[in-house]
C-alpha cells in the first residue's frame, strides 16, 4: 500500500494508572519522515508503541489517511498499515532468518523475501543461521526487513541504531533512507544519534516528559545549539 498520513490529536496515553503522554498533537504528511528527539525517558517509545496500540490510551485521535485507528487492535492497526520495529527487535531467536522473513510477508509470495536480501545482503549469506546466533547488527537488520516485507504504509523506528557498530549505523540508515526517497512509506525515526535523525527527517519533533516542547525543520534545530542543548544534551552536536 502507498505511504499514508498521519494525524495525532488530544493523544494521552501510558501504562495502567500512569499518564506518560499528554494531548499530543501533530501531524505528518504521506511519505515524509519525522524524527522524535528528546532525552531518555521522555516518552518517545511509549509514543511509537501508542501509535502500534500498545497502550492504555486515555484520550485523542489517531488518523492514518483520514481513518481513525485510535479504537483498533495492534493486529488491526498492522494489517491496516502500521509497522513498528521496536527497540528490542523482538526476532524469533530459535527460527532460520528466512523463517523469521516469512512471517512478515502477510500473504504475499514467498519469492518477497528477494526484497529484503536486496536490502540487506548480510541477510542472504545467513538466512539459514537462527536468530540466535546472529550478531546485534544482523538481528536489527533481520526486525527491519521483517516488518518492511508487511509493506507498511507508515513505518516506526525505535532506535534502529543503539548499540551498534558504526559501519552497520551507516548500512541501516543508507536503508532507511532509500526506503524514504521511494515514497511509498512514511516513516517515524526516534533514534539517539541526533546527527543520524537530522540527517535523515524533513521535520522534527522534541519530547519532555510527555509533552511536545518544540516542532520545526531539522535544519532549524540543527542551527540552534542552545535549544539543543536545552532539550537534548550539551554536545549532542558536533
Amino acid at each position: 500500500m502507498p505511504a499514508a498520513s498521519l494525524d495525532v490529536r488530544g493523544l494521552s496515553a501510558g501504562y495502567g494508572p500512569t499518564v506518560v503522554l499528554e494531548d499530543l498533537s501533530f501531524s505528518v504528511p504521506a511519505g515524509s519522515r519525522l524524527s522524535i528527539l528528546g532525552r531518555n525517558g521522555m516518552g518517545k517509545t511509549t509514543l511509537l508503541a501508542s501509535l502500534m496500540g500498545m497502550t492504555r490510551r486515555y484520550g485523542g485521535e489517531i488518523r492514518v489517511d483520514g481513518s481513525d485507528i485510535a479504537s483498533a487492535k495492534s493486529s488491526e492497526r498492522a494489517m491496516r498499515g502500521i509497522g513498528l520495529v521496536p527497540q528490542t527487535r523482538d526476532i524469533f531467536r530459535s527460527l532460520t532468518v528466512e523463517e523469521n522473513l516469512l512471517v512478515g510477508i502477510k500473504g504475499r509470495p514467498r519469492s518477497v523475501i528477494e526484497e529484503a536480501y536486496e536490502m540487506f545482503p548480510r541477510l542472504k549469506e545467513r538466512r539459514r543461521n537462527l536468530g540466535w546466533q546472529l550478531s546485534g547488527g544482523e538481528q536489527q537488520m533481520l526486525s527491519t526487513a521483517r516488518t518492511i516485507l508487511g509493506r507498511p504504509s507508515v513505518l516506526l523506528l525505535d532506535e534502529p541504531l543503539e548499540g551498534l557498530a558504526p559501519v552497520i549505523c551507516d548500512e541501516l540508515m543508507a536503508a532507511f533512507s532509500r526506503l524514504a526517497a521511494s515514497g511509498e512509506m512514511t516513516i517515524l525515526l526516534v533514534e539517539q544519534r541526533l546527527e543520524s535523525a537530522l540527517d535523515f527527517a524533513d521535520s522534527v519533533m522534541i519530547l519532555e516528559r510527555g509533552r511536545i516542547v518544540w516542532q520545526g525543520t531539522s535544519e532549524t534545530l540543527r542551527s540552534d545549539h542552545e535549544l539543543v542543548e536545552r532539550y537534548i544534551g550539551v554536545g549532542s552536536l558536533h
